[in-house]
């Protein structure tokens, strides 16, 4: 018999999609101001592999990551899908379409999951109609897609990006560690 141990805190990282630059400084300084200050990626990605959001949101559409700074219990992913949410709300337009997309997700030593309100068959619920979704398992010192891993976070420019914040991460773990 195993005996239960509560895992390492996870970093949150929330993918920010957005077609207006003032919209995403928004939702920056909002998701700042619900989890604390974090890192913003160098650069901006193009939001091309899919056009699922182009009939709510417009296009062209463009993508950043960030990545908190605080730790977090791997239990309160639910919670902050719904935060996110509640974020995407405030800034959607006035006849409720969103002007930006936060997805958030934990980033931790052994994966990357996604939180999601969608159901699906490789998906577990958590509590308040959110699902986590095992979107990269790290294997090999290289983040690996699974084959329902969304074609953006399966490309080498999430994957590299997410195995440099889990170097990061894993340095605050030694020296948390070390205190």
């Amino acid at each position: 018999m195993g005996t239960p141990a509560i895992p390492s805190k996870a970093a949150l990282v929330v993918s920010v999609v957005y077609r207006q630059s003032p919209v995403r400084d928004e939702a920056l300084r909002l998701l700042a101001g619900a989890f604390g200050p974090g890192t913003l990626q160098d650069g901006v990605m193009a939001f091309d592999q899919t056009a699922y959001y182009s009939a709510e949101m417009g296009a062209p559409l463009s993508r950043v990551m960030w990545m908190a700074h605080a730790l977090f219990g791997r239990n309160r992913l639910a919670g902050i899908k719904v935060k996110t949410n509640e974020i995407e709300k405030r800034l959607a337009k006035r006849t409720g379409e969103r002007r930006v997309n936060l997805d958030p997700g934990l980033l931790t030593a052994e994966n990357f999951i996604l939180a999601t309100t969608k159901n699906y068959t490789h998906r577990i619920y958590l509590k308040k109609g959110i699902f986590a979704d095992l979107t990269l398992m790290y294997r090999k010192g290289e983040f690996t897609p699974l084959e329902w891993t969304y074609p953006d976070y399966a490309g080498a420019e999430i994957r590299n990006l997410l195995k440099t914040w889990r170097n990061t991460y894993i340095k605050v773990l030694r020296e948390r560690k070390k205190a």
